[in-house]
């Protein structure tokens, strides 16, 4: 497997499992603490070493987020559709999801903006930027359901 894809997958591993926290992961999956660490460890040991998909079902089900699942889709050019387990509308109507979206593409460009001043962006603003563009990302989704809703009325 490619050295990028393998971190990109270890990177959403390790967000599953601190999503739940590394004991609630362990007692959900069956696995010890040790290896659930393995998964997602860029050690060379375990370079080759990923979650069982089993075990990222088992985990996902539980966390607040498919990290895995939504990584795997990216990486093959799929776009999901990510609901939290909500089967009721959610509050609020098309004009604040424009706002919210507005108002997080301003903070991505200005974290972006205060990123690049030194030509460099550095690891912890490249996470600053991701978190920032998970939540864009959300947004959007929101939008999308939104709409999705409306049209089938």
């Amino acid at each position: 497997m490619g050295d990028r894809i393998g971190s990109y997958l270890k990177k959403h591993t390790e967000a599953l499992v601190k999503d739940l926290g590394i004991e609630r992961a362990a007692e959900i999956c069956g696995k010890s603490k040790a290896t659930l660490g393995r998964y997602y460890s860029s050690d060379t040991d375990n370079a080759e070493r990923y979650m069982p998909v089993d075990v990222v079902a088992r985990l996902e089900a539980a966390a607040s987020f498919p990290h895995v699942t939504h990584a795997l889709a990216d990486l093959s050019g799929v776009t999901l559709s990510f609901e939290n387990g909500k089967n009721e509308p959610t509050n609020g109507h098309l004009n604040s999801d424009i706002v919210e979206l507005s108002q997080r593409f301003a903070t991505l460009m200005s974290e972006y903006h205060q990123s690049i001043a030194d030509n460099l962006i550095s690891v912890n603003e490249a996470k600053r930027l991701l978190a920032e563009t998970q939540a864009l990302q959300r947004v959007l989704l929101e939008m999308k359901l939104r709409l999705e809703d409306e049209s089938a009325i």
